[in-house]
């Protein structure tokens, strides 16, 4: 699959007049999902709320897709339990840098101002 390996996804959310807008984020794959953690304020968020309808496509860090885009959903996470089942999985796969981030927004206060996403993967 085209995200087997990739360090970034890019997620491409649209807005309510129908134009995509792109943002480059980390991910975790875990069985059918792809999960993605966020601020609670991030326009992604804002759009999801609106609608599940996304593209992603494998990306470089500075979100240049390196892969072909897929039609995809995505939900914002309610249930604890499959919020801290993404959590494990950016764990998994970051570690020390998932670690580095979730300190920072403890000691910053912002770690109630989390979202979690789960991408359908395709």
């Amino acid at each position: 699959m085209d995200f087997d390996g990739a360090q970034y996804l890019v997620i491409g959310t649209f807005r309510k007049s129908g134009v995509r807008v792109d943002t480059p984020v980390w991910f975790a794959e875990d069985g059918d999902s792809l999960f993605v953690v966020s601020n609670n304020q991030a326009g992604k968020v804002k759009r999801l709320r609106n609608s599940p309808r996304c593209q992603i496509a494998p990306c470089t860090m500075l979100g240049k897709p390196t892969g072909p885009w897929h039609d995809s959903e995505a939900w914002l996470l309610q249930d604890e339990q499959e919020i801290k089942r993404a959590h494990r999985a950016l764990k998994r796969k970051y570690g020390w840098q998932m670690l580095m981030l979730d300190t920072g927004a403890w000691i910053g206060g912002r770690i109630r101002q989390r979202s979690y996403i789960r991408i359908r993967r395709p």
